[in-house]
């Protein structure tokens, strides 16, 4: 009868300790990782068009013939 006991207390408090300790650090660290995943995307995609826009900066405009005047010495 003790046994019976025993082992009802054992399964409770592995019951509590699984359902109040181990599933919410798993569902917390899951969530942690995806906001680091979602920040890292984030930082490559600024990254990325900040190089973009310095490379569309270096780029020198072209010239067109037509938007030069000449211009004569008096």
């Amino acid at each position: 009868m003790f046994r019976y006991i025993l082992i009802g207390f054992a399964i409770y408090f592995l019951y509590r300790f699984v359902f109040q300790l181990v599933i919410p650090i798993y569902k917390t660290t899951k969530q942690v990782k995806r906001q680091f995943d979602s920040v890292k995307q984030q930082r490559a995609e600024s990254t990325a068009g900040q190089k973009s826009a310095e490379k569309k900066k270096d780029q020198k405009p072209s010239i067109n013939q037509d938007d030069y005047i000449e211009f004569e010495e008096l």
